[in-house]
């Protein structure tokens, strides 16, 4: 039964990660009062501005049911406007509204915060660049299936 030992289950490193890394989020996403998941809206949306609800939630791998409450909690809060498309009405257009937008510069330097305080000198940046390419390649594997 060593294939049900929880230090050999592939998830599980995956998910420790995942946790970790989001906590290491926290303090700078309390200052900018949003979290992690509306953080990685804002991200999209500062990338490209006015996408459908649909190309979003494809980008974040999230349903719609999922992130459909986590915008208008959005838009609650004066990040985004959400509005019907012009040409299909059943489609939901997200754009940035001003304190959405004027959040990027404040945002701008987490990445590269992050990457110092977590890692700090123990991880060269080509080692980060090397893993964040291998997890891309298992994001990218798993949803094919």
């Amino acid at each position: 039964m060593d294939q049900l030992k929880l230090e050999n289950q592939i998830c599980f490193p995956f998910y420790a990660l995942s946790r970790l890394i989001i906590r290491a989020y926290q303090p700078h996403l309390e200052e900018l009062g949003i979290t992690y998941p509306q953080f990685l809206v804002m991200l999209v949306l500062w990338e490209q501005d006015g996408q459908s609800v649909n190309q979003i939630g494809e980008k974040l791998i999230l349903n719609t049911n999922t992130i459909t409450p986590l915008l208008k909690r959005m838009e609650q809060m004066e990040l985004i406007h959400r509005r019907k498309a012009k040409d299909d009405e059943r489609k939901v257009l997200i754009s940035l509204a001003p304190k959405g937008l004027s959040m990027k510069e404040k945002a701008s330097c987490i990445p590269d915060a992050l990457l110092a305080n977590v890692a700090g000198e123990k991880i060269e940046r080509t080692q980060f660049d090397e893993l964040k390419s291998q997890l891309n390649f298992w994001i990218d594997a798993l949803k094919k299936e």
